[in-house]
Order: structure tokens, then sequence, then C-alpha cells
């Protein structure tokens, strides 16, 4: 289980260091695994300003720029498109280990021109995938550290992750707002309660769900609703960076949303393009043979007695354990049907295993 130091704020009230809450949680019995301060590899940069930025004699695509450093002037040939007098940028200096190219840099000559050093895009400093251009600062003075302007100005892209081993017989520990009750039970803070108002619904599901009577036992709860008129596409900037914080690479609203739940809230969910589904939903077993194409793009066969999301049509999910690309959701989705059921733990963690699967 993977989590930032800023998400548990968001459920605990608490001025403890990373150190602190790493060394609770082990008490308590959850493991810490790996702490990873982004901060740490970025100590060394500094901020510099470009004085002036000349056409390289002997490369269209270059430039010759003079930038002030913490050291005094100096000369670093630059290749990206937007390197020009009078911004103020990220200095690598001979000597520095640049993370996102995984290179240690030295003084070299670049077509005949001697560079002392690089100024360094987003993606090189491991920050984004952004590598268009040198990353350019809207405030900053020439030698201030660039990890503590982060840190006071864009604090979410170096948040530090904290990542706990999770036995069995703790499940409630699959979840933020589980860890931080915890954390407040030992006295390590005030956990944040929030109000979560119901909404309404405003019109009959024209999706049913029905669960077969073997079933019951493997899926004792679903709820489900459909909402009308969503536009899917990227997520916003907070919650891409929130998981790929903890490893999680961003799709697509729709979801990154049901994602952020399952780790916020313990709460997985799934959603459907509503569009997509042919008549109702139906939990059942498995009688053996049926096959799916899951998210995953990948062919899967149920073995007699694994759980099945099956509409009118064909098998739709496995149920607990990953969706069918037949009803997954896409930028064109409109209309979507939101799962929220309560899976028996072993017997998806058996299906998983089974079909090797780790979602």
């Amino acid at each position: 289980m993977k989590f930032t130091l800023s998400w548990l704020h968001e459920h605990l009230e608490t001025t403890a260091s990373v150190d602190e809450i790493a060394e609770t949680l082990t008490d308590l019995g959850l493991e810490v695994e790996e702490v990873v301060n982004p901060l740490e590899k970025l100590r060394g940069f500094t901020l510099g300003k470009v004085t002036s930025a000349e056409q390289h004699p002997d490369a269209d695509r270059l430039r010759v720029c003079m930038v002030a450093t913490d050291e005094g002037e100096k000369q670093i040939i630059c290749g990206a498109p937007n390197a020009r007098e009078g911004i103020t940028v990220v200095v690598c200096k001979p000597g520095d280990y640049v993370p996102g190219i995984d290179t240690t840099l030295s003084v070299g000559k670049i077509r005949g021109v001697e560079s002392f050093g690089m100024m360094a895009s987003e993606k090189e400093l491991e920050l984004s995938d952004e590598h268009d251009g040198i990353i350019e600062l809207p405030s900053g003075n020439v030698g201030d550290s660039f990890a503590d302007w982060l840190a006071a100005n864009r604090p979410d892209t170096v948040d530090p992750m904290i990542e706990i081993a999770i036995t069995p017989n703790r499940q409630d520990a699959l979840g933020v707002e589980g860890i931080a009750r915890d954390l407040a039970a030992r006295g390590l803070g005030t956990l944040k309660t929030k109000e979560i108002k119901p909404v309404k619904g405003s019109f009959p599901s024209p999706i049913n769900v029905s669960i077969d009577d073997d079933t019951l036992d493997g899926a004792p709860f679903f709820a489900g609703r459909v909402i009308k008129g969503v536009k899917n596409g990227p997520s916003p900037a907070w919650l891409q960076a929130r998981l790929k914080a903890i490893g999680l690479r961003p799709i697509s609203a729709l979801v990154d949303i049901t994602n952020f739940f399952t780790y916020d809230r313990n709460r997985p969910l799934h959603v459907f393009d509503a569009d997509k589904v042919q008549g109702d939903l139906r939990v059942h077993r498995a009688a053996g043979g049926e096959q799916i194409m899951a998210l995953d793009d990948k062919e899967y066969t149920f073995e007699d007695g694994m759980m099945v999301i099956s509409d009118d049509r064909a098998p739709e999910s496995i149920a607990g354990v990953m969706g069918g690309a037949e009803s997954g959701c896409t930028d064109e989705t409109v209309n979507v049907f939101l799962e929220s059921a309560y899976w028996d733990p072993i017997t998806i963690a058996h299906t998983g295993r089974k079909l090797k699967i780790n979602s």
C-alpha cells in the first residue's frame, strides 16, 4: 500500500514528521517497506538566469547561453526551443547527477563549443513527461535551491511517498483513511471527518442488477448508479500527480477517479460505459469455459465457480478483479454505470491467482 504525506494530511491533522509517521506505522504492525522523498534527488540543483542566448556558430538548433549561477556566469549550450534571454531556469552543474537521463554531468564540448552543465527540463528531473523545453520558473533568485522552490510553490511534485506491507488481517489499512484512523488512535494526530451528502437520483436506472442465489456468499452487497452526461478526458493535474506518486499511470478522468477512491477510502469502484451494456447485469458463478477480453487487452478463460458480471450478451467483468474491454470507458463515453460492491476477499484473491492477475 502506497500513499503520500499530503494525502495522509487530508485525513489526519498532525505535525508529525515522515520519520515519526513511519516509526509509528511499524509499531502498529504496518511495516514500512520504503520511504521515498523526491526532494533528495533534487537537492543539488539551483536556479539560474539566462543573461544572453546567441546562435551556435556551427549548429542551427543550438544556442550558446550565458547563465548567471551561484558560482558566477557560466556558458551552457542548449537545444531547447524556449532557451532565451531573461528566463529563470534550473541549472545542473558538472558533477551533478541528472536522474531522468541517468547521467553525471561533466564539462564537454558540443559542436566545438564548451558547455559547463545544462538547463533541465521536467522530464530530465523526473517531475513529469514534459520534455519540449527547459523549465521556466515564474519566480526565484539566482542560487536559490530548486528543491526549496518546489516545496514552496509546487509541493505536489515533491510529496514524500510511504509504502507499507499489508498482512491479510489488516485489510482496513488498504486505504489512506484507514491508515489515518489507526495513527489517530495511537495519538499521532486527530482524524478528520468529512461529511458525505447523499445525492438523490433523478431518474430510474435503465440497468438493473441481479445476484444469483449461489453467488450471494461471494457477493453479498452490490450497489450501482447510472450517471448521465459525463465528459471523459484527462484528469486534473493534481489527481494525475497523486496517482503517479504511488506508481499508478493516469488513464482518464473516469478511471483515475475510481482508482483514487480505491486508495483513498478502500472502496474499489468500477465504471462501465452504460451505452455498451446490453440489457441488465447479472452477478453469477461461471460454468467454466466462458471468455472475456479484459481491460489489460488480454483474454481470460473462466474456470467453474469463478464470479462473473454478465450482461444479456456476454461476460462484462471478472467480478472484483478487472473489468472487460467491451464495456470499458473511452474518451467518447457520456453515460456510465458506477459499480460499488463487496466481494468476498478470499474468493476474488483465488480468482486473481488462478488467472494470474494482480489488480
